[in-house]
């Protein structure tokens, strides 16, 4: 298997964003009397109309609904949307750009996972999407440009991101000799970017808005409204939620400005490079029965057997050919290794599919998943990941202490997920930045 996993980690972030991509399909399904659409915004050599920010407005409204959220004026949460959309083209340009693209058989994998996700297969929710209403290419290429995207981030910040030994040795020195893993923080926030090369008023001017969204928020306004209303992160319509994280993977102004909060407290303003942010604790919890990047681990020895579906071979025939070598591992009339050689789709095939001693976060989840699920010996049901198809086999798993090398490599993951917030929305900023967008209305 692949060990790579940036993809598949990523990959619930981009079916979340799907949310509103749904729901503005959905919204094509109406009847809609368009006696003239006109441009709003050009973006680069692109134009975004009218009808497509109304739908998206619209979309949005059913989003905030849905969560129970109030909706903000109307044409503050026009404003907010057209920006995003405004965002997501620029960076699809920008991916054009770099060269990055997407081929049908990637957004087949992507729309079958989020069939999966949903308990659907990849045809039943074709079949929903169409009983919606739903144009099904139209969905297809909201979600190709979310996977380019993705893709085009992994390549300009996650693969550029530079992390020394020195700053190794700083966090594990900020650990210190504890054996408890840090609290895990839910944190909201909302955003006021500062254009990069902004001047000295556009700065005061955003730390104006910042400390007014206090004022409303110590005066009882929502949270989340106000996140849908001024929020410049791409969480905006979520309620600017981040969602529960350990310490060591928030950026650290952030643990910093919230560690003395009680869950429902809201942190002076915080200045970051990418502007200001306005920062509310929901909940803080300790990672019970979780230890510190030194404790002993727990390693698997696992092998595996890898079909891919493809044009010559479907996926039904995937799942048949796995079921009959399982059925076949099970009842003693095969080698596990012998059918891996002669079947896996991967480079571990000619180890009879061995991928030797391996830790928690060296596969990706499903697999992980289904892999801890085992007791030595045992065989899975077919697996299915963003490579294809898996028969997992855990052959051995012990308990042994971390090795040095292995700390320092846990050590870099957590700075990295530390700083992926900050930079990214650093790398976001410039992209718009870069771009050339003239407002028509």
């Amino acid at each position: 298997m692949n060990p790579s996993t940036s993809l598949l980690r990523l990959l619930p972030l981009v079916l979340l964003l799907l949310a509103p991509v749904l729901a503005s399909a959905q919204s094509r399904s109406a009847p809609v009397i368009r006696e003239l659409d006109r441009v709003v915004a050009v973006v680069n050599k692109d134009v975004i109309t009218a009808n497509e920010l109304a739908q998206r407005v619209a979309a949005a409204s059913r989003q905030l609904r849905r969560q129970g959220v109030e909706l903000p004026p109307a044409d503050v949460l026009s404003k907010q949307v057209l920006e995003r959309l405004i965002v997501d083209r620029a960076l699809v340009h920008e991916a054009a750009a770099r060269g990055v693209s997407v081929d049908e058989r990637q957004i087949d994998s992507a729309f079958a996972r989020l069939a999966q996700q949903n308990r659907l297969s990849a045809a039943q929710l074709s079949a929903q999407l169409g009983r919606d209403g739903i144009s099904v290419v139209q969905f297809r290429e909201d979600l190709r440009n979310e996977i380019l995207i993705t893709r085009l981030r992994e390549r300009e910040v996650d693969a550029r991101m530079q992390i020394t030994e020195a700053d190794i040795d700083a966090f594990l020195a900020e650990q210190g000799s504890s054996t408890d893993r840090p609290p895990l923080f839910n944190i909201a926030q909302i955003l006021l970017r500062i254009p990069e090369g902004a001047s000295s008023d556009q700065i005061d001017r955003q730390r104006a808005r910042g400390e007014e969204v206090l004022k409303q928020l110590a005066a009882g306004a929502d949270f989340a409204k106000m996140a849908a209303a001024y929020s410049d992160a791409p969480d905006a319509m979520t309620g600017g939620v981040l969602g529960a994280r350990p310490a060591d993977r928030l950026p650290q102004l952030f643990v910093e400005a919230v560690s003395s909060l009680q869950p429902g407290q809201i942190a002076r303003l915080v200045r970051s490079p990418n502007g200001f942010h306005v920062l509310k604790l929901i909940d803080r919890q300790k990672q019970e029965g979780a230890k510190a990047l030194g404790a002993p681990v727990v390693q698997t020895r696992v092998r595996h057997i890898l079909i891919r579906p493809s044009e010559l071979v479907s996926e039904p025939a995937v799942l048949r050919r796995l079921a009959e070598i399982r059925d076949r591992v099970s009842a003693g009339q095969a080698d596990f290794a012998d059918l891996a050689r002669q079947y896996s789709n991967d480079g571990s095939a000619g180890r009879g599919g061995d991928l030797g001693w391996i830790y928690l976060g060296d596969t990706v989840p499903d697999f992980e998943r289904a892999m801890m699920a085992l007791e030595p010996g045992q065989i899975s049901q077919p697996v299915r990941t963003d490579f294809g198809y898996h028969l997992i086999q855990v052959l051995e798993r012990r308990t042994d202490a971390a090795s040095p090398d292995r700390i320092r490599a846990a050590a870099r993951q957590s700075i990295r997920e530390r700083r992926i917030e900050e930079e990214t929305q650093d790398w976001i900023r410039q992209v718009r930045d870069r771009a050339y967008v003239e407002y028509r209305d």
